[in-house]
């Protein structure tokens, strides 16, 4: 079972240009939707091997230089999809799963894979985000 323990938004650091960018022609007949990255990391020995604080504080940084990422879609006056780089912050969940790796099916094309770690678009509420990241960590049952 899946519980989400976190949803927010993370935000830039520091201040970053504000404006729309025009997107072009190819960005228009490209499919638009999220494309799912998955990567699994094992525990370590160290005791503090993962820290949800710093992998948010280093996003709030990383978002300063690559600002649209917190930018939303937006429709522009004229009816086409513009970037509405307004610095509202990327979508970030922290969800837990209570089931052991080892029964997960990992093939790539597999549906449950991408239902299990890609974060739906449901999420992001009414938000258009550019980018969306879900961590999930897993706990022996």
């Amino acid at each position: 079972m899946v519980g989400v323990l976190e949803s927010s938004f993370v935000v830039p650091s520091d201040e970053t240009p504000k404006g729309r960018l025009w997107l072009s022609n190819l960005d228009h007949i490209a499919p638009r939707g999220y494309v799912g990255t998955v990567n699994f990391y094992n525990k370590t020995e160290a005791t503090n091997f993962f820290s949800v604080e710093k992998l948010k504080a280093a996003l709030s940084k990383v978002l300063v230089l690559f600002y649209p990422l917190a930018g939303w879609h937006v429709v522009g006056s004229d009816g086409r999809i513009e970037l509405d780089c307004n610095a509202e912050g990327c979508l970030f969940v922290r969800a837990q799963l209570e089931r052991t790796f080892d029964g997960i099916n990992v093939m790539p094309s597999n549906r449950e894979l991408e239902d299990l770690f890609v974060p739906s678009v449901e999420m992001a509420g009414s938000s258009p985000v550019m980018l969306m990241i879900q961590v999930k960590i897993f706990y022996v049952i």
